[in-house]
């Protein structure tokens, strides 16, 4: 089954077969080797520091950094954190997968071309398999929002089941300027529309980014450099509004670690990964926000029921 279905539709899945790679990380500039392994149904989609031996969900409430990327970090185990996990985890909801083993060897997913393509590719390379469960769906019931300056976020009850989303941003940089996009989105819509849009940079930005220990394994191998009106990757863009449509991957991912498929409307403007987990961590302290369908609580990976703030009552 695809991801992003109506709710009466939805079974759990996972991979038919493991499959890895070996990249770099974006941030961190590492070597990395990343493995997707099948799980059972219930695991949940959870990464796994082999080099550590600790396992961590991926989960809106692990999330420990957002500048630049989204962070998770273990309970009670501060230095096992996998960073920028949100390309990897929005072809994993495109894909609608609901359970895996994410093994990795470092702090970091490696960024690949910087868009989640590469995954979505090693998903279909290894197969996936209907597990024998349905698979749980967080329905919105009424309006979420969180404001930050002229940025925002908001989650609203879905005009049918499923996932609607509409993103704009505005940046002085002339090459990217002021763009929008509003998709309905279908796991067809995702991979056409959305998995291959890229990471981005203004050149201007880089010195710092580096001084600050981020960014080291960036290139334009792996990123859109901006400068001014200029594109500096000799291919150029994949398409004029490639910017925003990766913000609306980030989306995508950061969103995927509410635990299951959001049946929803989002809508962004100016927004990140700080806004994203912000406006998750807003719905579910809203119990009358939102209800479970087909399902159980959002679940850590090893069987433990998210925080009692965030339980509902079920459907």
């Amino acid at each position: 089954m695809d991801g992003f279905l109506p709710i009466d539709r939805r079974r759990r899945k996972t991979l038919k077969t493991a499959i890895g790679c070996v990249g770099v990380g974006l941030h961190s500039g590492r070597r990395v080797t990343l493995t997707l392994r099948p799980a059972e149904a219930g695991t949940g989609i959870v990464f796994r520091r082999t080099d550590l031996g600790i396992d961590i969900p991926a989960r809106f409430d692990r999330v420990v950094d957002t500048r630049l990327c989204t962070a998770l970090v273990a309970e009670g185990a501060p230095q096992a954190r996998i960073g920028t996990v949100e390309h990897v985890m929005a072809a994993l909801a495109g894909s609608g997968i609901t359970d895996a083993i994410l093994d990795l060897d470092g702090p970091e997913v490696p960024i690949l071309d910087g868009s989640a393509a590469p995954f979505l590719f090693l998903i279909d390379c290894a197969g996936t398999v209907s597990l024998d469960a349905p698979a749980p769906v967080i329905e919105v019931l009424r309006r979420v929002r969180v404001d930050e300056g002229e940025a925002f976020v908001e989650l609203l009850p879905a005009h049918v089941p499923g996932f609607e989303a509409a993103m704009s941003i505005d940046f002085p940089a002339t090459a990217i300027g002021s763009q929008q996009v509003s998709l309905r989105l279908s796991s067809a819509a995702f991979r056409a529309g959305v998995a291959d849009a890229r990471t981005f940079t203004l050149a201007e930005d880089i010195a710092r980014l580096r001084a600050a220990g981020l960014a080291q394994g960036g290139s334009l191998d792996n990123a859109i450099v901006v400068d001014g009106p200029l594109v500096l990757n000799p291919g150029g863009l994949r398409r004029p509004d490639e910017f925003v449509r990766h913000k609306l991957l980030d989306v995508v991912g950061d969103l995927a670690l509410a635990g299951a498929a959001l049946s929803a409307r989002f809508v962004g403007h100016r927004s990140g990964h700080a806004l994203n987990n912000k406006l998750l961590r807003a719905l579910f302290a809203d119990l009358g926000a939102w209800r479970m369908v087909d399902g159980e609580v959002p679940m850590d990976g090893v069987g433990t029921r998210l925080p009692a703030a965030a339980a509902p009552a079920m459907a």
